[in-house]
């Protein structure tokens, strides 16, 4: 028998086959067509040219005096911006031109002096396509002197300096000049050297009618103002004067911009939003009356949140400005030194409002440092109040409405607001069980949180329910679902019994938490009451230095302030508004 092969192409033989072939084909046509784009840029680049060349030839054989742009310095009848055509293609050419002022001959207000310093002109003309996708702009410059020796001058000169905070020049800086004073009036756009400077010589003479603006991309502004306006009667910086023969300098100050995030927050970091605050800067550009730079409202969004991002080096002061809200406490605090090129996070840590307010910072006087556990005693006749910086107490007052996890033998709804035993057929109590509750979670934001002490009103029962009539355990975890309910020292077989007691350390480091409240009673007449619950914990938005009296009343109180290895501070406020604030500093022992 005779053995036949029938050899052929697999289906993967078939695929790398194609594969080679459109990589083949497609580097020669990525080639081909990179060939062209070269030779297109090339034929661009070329006719780009000679309409620079053509439109120098035209400035040359211009007369002198009409060398200039429009609305420029100097002036003349040349455009700033003008269109041409090559063929098909659109042309931009942009031209300056600058009077030069030769140190040859001296210069204007040096030794010697240059009474005519506008010695030759300097003519840069760009030419860009805008409709070209990869055309680099062409630059061509030249100079044009007088063909006959100068005269004096009545024009002056105009040099902005621009530099940043640091006083380090900066290059590059659009200079945006306006006099609509003089005629021909004025409008350039022009930019600062390597030295920050932008030097404008033979400059109409003007009083009080030189716009200036200062300004690049992702820094700040300046500008000049123009004196008398309503909104800003005595400028810091009026519009320029330029006199006869003299050099008019103006700086500008300018730097990166910087970014602030707002937030508002309670103190277990959720979010509050549509709350309304107030910014100011510091620097001003009038005086007599004083006007701000900066000084504006705003309000969070939604979410809590505001983004300021473009704000300039300065220092800052934020208000709250709601009248729904009472500030806790700033993180960091005000006011805000912001530098260039920065960013900056900004929480507002907030509750609703309470009349007669008063926020206490606790600093240290030697270096403005925070001191968290300081003991702020706010007393007067008839009233005293402690409060420990670096704390706070999240509380819960109602369980009416379904507002907790699960219970057994104890109504919250036949009086809201109160948490008691349920009464039976008999509308009695029973006192041969023990009822409970077990609240819903409680988030405390984070998991850094510490606790310190756990309370709850009334303190005391009445004497017919017994002893330890009420009484609770407390559960936490990071997880939202390991409840172990537990009392002092850790253990399941003991219970919290005093209101103010010591929070096992244990609980420390959790964000979340659950108490279990038990209710007996000795007598079938009379149950125990639970009114509310408190906890005193600390947190990352609970403000480190910073405590706040609410509900006070009108008049004078007494301030006395400790803590360890500071010396005790006194001092005495009186409350006259709503909401207000004070500073104490502590003396290092």
């Amino acid at each position: 028998m005779k053995r036949q092969n029938r050899d052929g192409f697999s289906i993967i033989d078939l695929v790398i086959s194609l594969a080679i072939i459109i990589l083949l084909f497609g580097g020669i046509y990525l080639i081909y067509f990179s060939i062209l784009d070269v030779i297109n840029n090339s034929e661009l680049r070329s006719e780009a040219a000679s309409i620079l060349e053509s439109r120098v030839e035209v400035i040359r054989n211009m007369a002198y005096e009409d060398i200039g742009t429009e609305g420029g310095i100097p002036s003349g009848s040349i455009s700033q911006e003008q269109a041409f055509s090559f063929g098909s293609t659109s042309f931009l050419i942009n031209t300056t031109i600058r009077n030069i002022d030769d140190p040859f001959d001296g210069t204007l207000g040096g030794v010697p002096n240059d009474t005519a310093p506008a010695d030759y002109k300097l003519v840069e003309l760009q030419i860009s396509c805008p409709d070209c996708t990869r055309f680099i702009p062409m630059i061509l410059t030249t100079t044009v002197a007088p063909k006959n020796l100068e005269s004096a001058s009545e024009d002056g000169s105009l040099f902005v300096d621009v530099f940043d905070a640091y006083g380090m020049p900066i290059s590059g800086v659009n200079v945006h000049v306006v006099n609509n004073n003089v005629t021909p009036t004025i409008d350039l756009i022009d930019a600062t050297n390597s030295n920050g400077v932008l030097q404008l010589v033979g400059v109409p003479t003007s009083t009080q009618s030189y716009e200036i603006e200062v300004s690049l991309d992702g820094y700040s502004s300046e500008r000049t103002y123009s004196p008398g306006d309503p909104e800003n009667p005595n400028p810091k910086k009026p519009h320029a004067t330029v006199a006869a023969q003299t050099v008019t300098e103006v700086s500008f100050e300018i730097d990166r911009l910087s970014e602030v995030a707002l937030t508002t927050k309670d103190i277990v970091c959720s979010p509050i939003g549509d709350v309304d605050f107030s910014i100011q800067g510091t620097k001003l550009i009038g005086t007599g009356p004083d006007v701000y730079k900066l000084s504006t409202s705003s309000v969070t969004d939604g979410n809590g949140q505001k983004v300021f991002n473009s704000l300039e080096w300065d220092t800052y002061s934020f208000s709250l400005t709601d009248a729904g809200y009472d500030v806790l406490g700033t993180d960091p605090f005000l006011p805000l030194v912001v530098n260039p090129s920065s960013t900056y996070n900004l929480d507002f840590i907030v509750q609703s409002v309470d009349p007669r307010s008063l926020l206490i910072t606790v600093k240290d006087s030697a270096d403005g440092s925070l001191i968290p556990g300081a003991s702020v005693v706010l007393s007067k006749t008839g009233f005293s109040e402690t409060k420990i910086t670096g704390r706070s107490s999240l509380e819960d007052t109602d369980w009416s409405g379904g507002e907790y996890f699960e219970k057994e033998g104890v109504d919250v709804d036949g009086n809201p607001g109160v948490m008691e035993l349920e009464l039976n057929a008999s509308s009695t109590y029973t006192t041969s069980t023990v009822s409970w509750l077990v609240s819903n979670t409680l988030d405390f934001g984070s998991e850094s949180s510490t606790f310190y002490d756990f309370s709850w009103t009334p303190t005391s029962q009445p004497p017919q329910t017994g002893s330890d009539s009420v009484k609770f355990q407390i559960a936490s975890n990071n997880d939202e679902l390991t409840w172990n309910f537990v009392g002092p020292g850790g253990s399941p077989s003991t219970y919290y019994t005093s209101s103010g007691e010591a929070i096992w350390e244990g609980h420390n480091d959790n964000q979340y938490l659950r108490y279990r409240a038990y209710l007996s009673t000795n007598n079938e007449f009379t149950t125990p009451t639970v009114e509310g619950v408190s906890i005193d914990f600390s947190g990352i938005c609970v403000p480190q230095s910073q405590v706040l009296f609410t509900n006070l009343d009108l008049g004078d109180y007494d301030l006395d302030i400790s803590a360890p290895l500071y010396v005790q501070a006194t001092s005495s406020i009186s409350i006259t508004g709503d909401w207000q604030q004070q500073e104490i500093l502590l003396d290092p022992q």
